[in-house]
């Protein structure tokens, strides 16, 4: 993808040598364009030198009104590249040019902004963009640059007051980052102890972001924390229904909830959350409940006709515990293999960036997406032979 990037110099400052080229026929006694310079630049660039053809492309482009996104689309491309000080070398120069129109200075310091941000300059970044965040040049873009300074320090309280900000301006929804935010307060106060004012978090999450399964979640265990382990099910019951994918997620504090409120059996709750969305987590957990509830053979049978419809390394080795193979067997040594293999399995992942965890993040590692970590859903046998072809044709 580099290569792309080169191309915007080199459509620069082909757009230049052409104008130059125009002007020669309309004006004559001008000076002929150093056309060699720039295919010699070319010629690095086809070659694969890209450093070469960077440092000619910098000496053609002089700065002016003509060859401004030349520097831009140069100073972006070394901060792709890692090379983040000649990013801003390039950006300083720019930003502090006389000749420069409020909305070309304006570009160059958000660009400069950005390249504070690529190497951890955080106080200078968040000088720019809160300058820019205060006049109408890139307003939003300087405010979604604020954000993503505040989330790296973790300091939410601005997040949300900046969120808001920006939904006030822009016509793309964030409010799934605004519940999110509020969640974060809200975690911070049960923290503290400040049950109230988690309350009012939660509720205006949930305001902000009706499909929030995260305020769900932090209502359910604030109600089993206050001793109401059936108001706590019931919201667990909510996410269940609404978001399917978050029911590893749950497992634990429905199984609380399950033992406070006596339930004699819990296979029959646990055998409808299966059906409504399969999982790992929940599969073992039912086969446990079910060896419990019913005997081994039953948990056996049901794990079988699992097995028989999805490949899961997880139900595999459950199958293989249960059967208790002998420490010399064939299956032990089977089972060990799973077991090595399983451990090495995700149960979470991006639906932005195909992240892979074994926990639950809130907010992706990776690609920084909020609520996108879904647990990952067993593969169906029908469904091997297409994805092997497809990863295949990959």
């Amino acid at each position: 993808m580099e290569w792309l990037f080169l191309l915007l110099p080199v459509a620069a400052a082909s757009g230049w040598w052409m104008a130059m080229r125009s002007q020669k026929r309309h004006h004559p006694m001008q000076p002929p364009p150093k056309a060699p310079t720039f295919f010699c630049g070319l010629n690095y660039l086809l070659n694969e030198q890209p450093d070469k053809a960077i440092d000619v492309f910098l000496q053609l482009a002089q700065v002016d009104h003509e060859t401004i996104e030349t520097h831009l689309a140069l100073g972006a491309l070394f901060r792709r590249r890692g090379e983040v000080e000649r990013a801003i070398r390039i950006h300083q120069d720019l930003s502090a040019r006389s000749e420069l129109t409020a909305d070309q200075r304006g570009v160059a310091i958000y660009e400069l902004g950005r390249d504070y941000l690529a190497a951890g300059l955080f106080d200078r970044a968040e000088h720019l963009f809160q300058e820019l965040a205060g006049g109408q040049v890139l307003r939003q873009a300087a405010l979604r640059g604020l954000i993503d300074i505040y989330q790296q320090e973790k300091d939410w309280a601005r997040c949300l007051s900046t969120a808001l900000q920006l939904q006030s301006l822009d016509c793309t929804s964030i409010h799934s980052e605004i519940a999110q935010f509020h969640c974060e307060l809200a975690q911070a106060a049960l923290n503290r102890g400040t049950l109230e004012s988690a309350r009012q978090h939660l509720a205006a999450a949930q305001q902000a972001d009706p499909d929030c399964m995260r305020a769900l979640l932090l209502q359910a265990q604030m109600a089993f924390a206050d001793g109401d382990a059936q108001a706590a099910l019931q919201h667990y019951h909510q996410v269940a229904a609404r978001s399917p994918r978050y029911v590893p997620a749950i497992l634990p504090g429905l199984l609380s909830c399950y033992r406070r409120l006596g339930y004699a059996t819990v296979a029959s709750e646990l055998e409808r959350l299966f059906r409504a969305q399969p999982s790992p987590p929940l599969m073992l957990e039912l086969s446990t409940a079910l060896e419990r509830e019913q005997g081994s053979s039953a948990a056996r049978e049901f794990l079988t006709a699992y097995l028989a419809e999805r490949a899961d390394l997880s139900g595999v080795e459950r199958l293989l515990a249960l059967r208790q193979p002998d420490t010399q067997s064939s299956d032990a040594v089977v089972l060990g293999v799973v077991r090595y293999l399983l451990a090495l399995q995700p149960v979470y992942q991006c639906d932005q960036c195909g992240f892979e965890a074994q926990d639950l993040h809130w907010q992706c590692p990776s690609c920084k997406s909020w609520g996108s970590l879904k647990a990952v859903e067993p593969l169906r046998r029908d469904e091997m032979g297409t994805r092997s072809k497809q990863h295949y044709i990959v």
